[in-house]
């Protein structure tokens, strides 16, 4: 059951990673961005295709920095404009940018999976763990994930874009008022994101043969469930429903059950917000008439 253990607390360090693209999304622009699971499969594509024709230690930093600029030309072509526009209008553009995103990798890559033929070195090497062996990077995700959540909690409370942030996600409108720059912060947000889309693509694709134009569609899946089931809007409880995604997920697979994995993520989901309808962190808000 260990191996199951350390997978699980892995995975959700995976999943909080993607999730907290949703929530930040959510919580300033009250969108949920459907085209972030395919970033995180274009974070993975680029991955392997940069790994294999240049220097890790120019691959990664190439990856991340694409990563980023897809989150924001995304943004800024397809949401930026619809700003005013009503909110099916937003839901709209991003189910568009998704199916756009896909095909377009579809017609780079005919629609084959890209096998992962150089992983990262260090990283994708076994070690021994109370005896089990398992994958460095299984080690490694957890804690970059803790590191770099934090970072981005500093970022939001000791900063003037986090206070920025803080702001429009609090009201939008007068936020605008006044004086923030509501297109710098939305941009902000978006690179901030993609960024950490892309670090849990590398994380994620490393332990993984190939990748597929729809490889992102699970993983992003599931991860907007743990910002749902956490309280979508909060970064400490898309971060924990993660974990309790990744954990759960793997724990039913330890005990032989792994046709029912993903099933169970969403009825759990389901169970929570039957109890619980804004999540396990979120905040009961009252809508002024």
């Amino acid at each position: 059951m260990l191996p199951y253990l350390i997978n699980g607390i892995s995975v959700g360090g995976q999943y909080a990673l993607i999730a907290i693209g949703y929530t930040l999304v959510y919580g300033i622009l009250r969108l949920i961005n459907f085209a972030h699971g395919d970033v995180f499969m274009v974070a993975g594509l680029l991955m392997v295709y940069s790994t294999a024709s240049m220097p890790i230690y120019l691959a990664l930093p190439w990856v991340l920095f694409c990563t980023v600029i897809l989150g924001f030309v995304i943004e800024r072509a397809a949401y930026k404009p619809l700003r005013t526009a009503p909110r099916m209008s937003l839901m709209i553009s991003a189910i568009g940018v998704s199916y756009l995103i896909q095909n377009l990798a579809f017609y780079l890559t005919g629609g084959v999976a890209q096998p992962v033929v150089n992983p990262i070195p260090w990283v994708s090497e076994n070690v021994i763990l109370f005896g089990e062996s398992t994958k460095r990077v299984t080690l490694i995700t957890p804690v970059l994930t803790i590191l770099l959540v934090a970072g981005l909690v500093y970022l939001i409370n000791h900063t003037r874009i986090g206070l920025a942030m803080r702001a429009a996600a609090k009201d939008f409108e007068t936020a605008q008022l006044m004086g923030v720059k509501i297109n710098a912060v939305i941009s902000m947000t978006f690179v901030i994101g993609s960024f950490l889309a892309a670090v849990g693509a590398i994380l994620y694709f490393t332990n993984y043969p190939s990748v597929s134009i729809t490889s992102g569609g699970m993983p992003g899946l599931k991860a907007f469930v743990a910002a749902v089931f956490g309280g979508i809007g909060s970064i400490p409880g898309a971060v924990v429903g993660a974990f309790i995604i990744g954990l759960c997920e793997e724990i039913i697979k330890g005990i032989g059950l792994t046709t029912f994995s993903d099933a169970f993520t969403f009825a759990l989901l389901i169970v929570v917000l039957c109890v619980k309808p804004t999540g396990l962190f979120g905040e009961k808000v009252t809508d002024k008439v």
